[in-house]
């Protein structure tokens, strides 16, 4: 393993100082990889797509949370192996994010044209936008699959010591298994709305709880050299604080600003997504309200004026405060767990400040 190390972060978990470390390790190694593409004579839009999806938003979110695992399970600096391996989950996310953009049949992504819409524009000339449209998912299939590959790669280039591959793999393979299972019942729920609770709930725990922040906490503990208790404490913390930010974002879903949010305030509604706030709306709602829901929950062509409709049947219903709700005892709930779990200190901030924006954030 490399011992050399990033730049002195004085902040010990600098936010902003991190990001950038994580945007430094893609770029150098997309540039890397855009070099032997041209030698190769391979064609250039597939690493400055995957750049410009990479470039075009994103909070970084599960890179910081590995370092953060790391550094409460009392690893000492950042060695640039440890850096690597953290920003392998952030080109591990963007395979993630292509591919459900296409499942989805999304536009956009971020605010930008989605990966297969980005590719179907650039492969207009010559044929019918049908035609474009379909090379365009196909192409974007393709480099999501690269992205998976690439995420391996940066992962066993970074310099990691046998042991920590050893410890830290398994828990890759949990962690990629737990997505795929989650996104499973996410696309066979999706559109047959129902008041069953448990079953979104499970959604939002394997697709986003599990995913988002507890895996990437265990993956940096375990490159620390963590054992069962340390995981057990961050899992204390992460599922319900995963939960939080998954609702939050059922709630932006319907109700949030496309303008922050990057993405349209039907696309929930039309897709008729399984979400806890769907499945409360249905559960407490009168005959009619249920039945006029039903209607415009999938339905593709919904108008703004129907989604408006919908929307006031929702917080009839009493979900939206339902939701709410539950967004704030699984917040209390992990803070609590936190004041009691012996992290560093830098890394327990941390923590906090994730805690905070995954219950507040408008985007």
């Amino acid at each position: 393993m490399t011992t050399a190390t990033a730049p002195p972060d004085p902040g010990g978990l600098d936010q902003d100082l991190v990001r950038n470390e994580v945007d430094g390790v893609l770029d150098g190694f997309l540039t890397r990889k855009a070099g032997t593409f041209a030698e190769q004579q391979l064609p250039a839009e597939v690493t400055d797509v995957l750049r410009d999806f990479l470039h075009a938003g994103g909070k970084r979110i599960r890179p910081l949370l590995c370092l953060a695992g790391w550094h409460a399970a009392g690893g000492q600096g950042r060695p640039r192996a440890i850096g690597q391996a953290a920003a392998s989950l952030e080109m591990f996310h963007a395979f993630c994010l292509i591919h459900d953009d296409v499942m989805d049949q999304s536009d956009t992504r971020r605010g930008h044209p989605a990966v297969h819409r980005t590719l179907a524009a650039h492969h207009t000339h010559g044929r019918t936008s049908t035609a474009a449209d379909r090379l365009g998912t196909s192409a974007a299939v393709l480099i999501g699959d690269l992205a998976l590959v690439w995420a391996d790669e940066l992962l066993h280039t970074a310099g990691l010591t046998r042991r920590q591959l050893t410890d830290v793999l398994p828990l890759i393979d949990v962690m990629r298994t737990e997505v795929m299972y989650g996104q499973y019942l996410d696309v066979t729920a999706t559109g047959t709305p129902t008041g069953d609770v448990e079953r979104a709930l499970s959604i939002c725990r394997y697709k986003t709880a599990k995913y988002t922040v507890e895996r990437p906490l265990h993956i940096g503990a375990a490159l620390a050299g963590a054992g069962p208790a340390a995981l057990a404490a961050l899992t204390a913390y992460a599922i319900p604080v995963g939960e939080a930010f998954q609702l939050r974002d059922d709630l932006l879903g319907v109700f949030g600003d496309p303008a922050l949010t990057g993405k349209p305030a039907l696309d929930d509604l039309r897709e008729g997504k399984a979400t806890v706030l769907a499945a409360l709306a249905l559960r407490h709602a009168s005959r009619v309200q249920a039945d006029q829901l039903r209607l415009f929950l999938g339905c593709r062509t919904l108008t703004d004026d129907q989604a408006d409709t919908a929307r006031e049947i929702i917080v009839a219903t009493g979900a939206a405060h339902r939701v709410e709700t539950m967004i704030a005892d699984r917040y209390e709930r992990a803070l609590r767990h936190l004041e009691s779990a012996p992290f560093e200190p830098a890394s327990a901030d941390l923590l906090r400040e994730f805690a905070d924006s995954a219950v507040r954030r408008q985007t």
